[in-house]
């Protein structure tokens, strides 16, 4: 079959958009755009502004129109039709899951379906969201069943979602890719004492206030805190409190707030340990825990499904009970303690997690293909 494309790749939203599933789709299209293959993307024209078609860091993108919207869903019935019709002409067809589509698109494709899912859909309680995540594990369901691979972030997370019966036998494990930053200036860093940080959302599942009181547990005056996410805008503000609450007359933690990409590399320069205290498994992965191991900081992560598997694969850290408050303290010490080799953590990590390590996995997705 004579090919357009030798990927194709279709989601809800794209760049310029911003989100863990959009960012990795970017990734993987940039990345195999510039070591030459040829790559499209077929997405909604979410925000009207943008144009319906443009070629963006070398991938041809295209964008159908959007009838309606649903929460912070959209609705595109052209996204099927015209995704459908670009796989008459590629190599491999690469759908990113959650995605309400999938299921008829994946029926459809003219091309092999490889599908990167990269969570289950989890929503607050109540009828109507029961309603939505029963649709949305339905169409996955049906799309896997029709996938030539099923990419997972960790065959451990895999094996812990609600949808493994219908994935199970044809999952492939990739990473999410995650950027080595630069080396950073330790401008965060207060003193010689432990440095412990955070980064990301200040929301109740990422169990930011087990992490505080495990850290006023101890013993140590020299010893910090940094807390770096967005506390001003935050819907809810249950947690913030929570956190404000605790944080009130203890001048070893810092809140930082909102920190942008370029300061990212001076935080993880000025932290001994970088913390992921999840408490449930709305997180999969946590591409900032290996961001900061690659940058020679070890990390302490839930013992959470995909949460624990970076720490579990390099051995660069250590991981606690969610929610356990002694537990954590505990960690602490112990990495307080320890005499790591950073840099070999830093070369585990890498090799392991580096960007060019998961667009080396992509494109044997896109060469086995194109042998089938």
């Amino acid at each position: 079959m004579s090919t357009d494309h030798d990927l194709l790749i279709a989601l809800n939203y794209y760049a310029p958009y911003v989100s863990g599933l959009t960012n990795v789709a970017r990734d993987v299209a940039v990345g195999l755009a510039e070591r030459g293959h040829r790559v499209k993307v077929v997405t909604s024209r979410h925000d009207p502004s943008l144009p319906e078609s443009e070629t963006l860091d070398g991938v041809e993108v295209e964008r159908t129109p959007v009838v309606a919207r649903l929460g912070k869903g959209v609705i595109s019935p052209a996204l099927v039709t015209r995704t459908v019709r670009a796989s008459r002409r590629a190599r491999l067809t690469n759908l990113h899951l959650p995605m309400l589509e999938a299921g008829v698109i994946a029926g459809r494709c003219a091309s092999p379906v490889a599908l990167t899912y990269h969570c289950d859909v989890s929503l607050p309680p109540g009828a109507v969201n029961a309603v939505q995540r029963t649709v949305v594990d339905a169409s996955s369901r049906r799309a896997m069943r029709h996938a030539q691979s099923v990419v997972v972030t960790s065959d451990d997370y895999a094996r812990h979602s609600r949808l493994w019966p219908s994935m199970a036998g044809r999952t492939v494990a990739i990473p999410p890719p995650c950027h080595e930053r630069p080396a950073g200036v330790p401008r965060f860093r207060d003193g010689a004492g432990l440095h412990v940080g955070f980064l990301g959302r200040i929301v109740e599942e990422k169990g930011l206030q087990y992490l505080v009181r495990g850290f006023q547990a101890l013993d140590d005056p020299d010893s910090r805190l940094v807390i770096g996410g967005d506390f001003a805008k935050v819907a809810g503000g249950s947690v913030v409190d929570e956190i404000r609450r605790l944080v009130d007359g203890d001048p070893r933690i810092r809140l930082l707030g909102f920190l942008p990409d370029e300061q990212l590399a001076d935080l993880y320069a000025s932290l001994d340990v970088f913390a992921l205290p999840s408490v449930n498994a709305f997180e999969a992965f946590g591409i900032v825990q290996v961001e900061a191991m690659m940058a020679g900081v070890p990390a302490l992560a839930s013992d959470l499904p995909g949460v624990r598997v970076p720490v579990q694969e390099t051995g660069f850290g250590r991981i606690v009970t969610p929610r356990d408050v002694d537990g954590i303290a505990a960690a602490l010490r112990e990495l307080a303690a320890a005499d790591l080799d950073r840099r070999a953590g830093a070369q585990r990590a890498r090799e392991r997690f580096a960007l060019e390590t998961v667009l080396d996995a992509y494109e044997r997705l896109v060469t086995e293909a194109s042998a089938g």
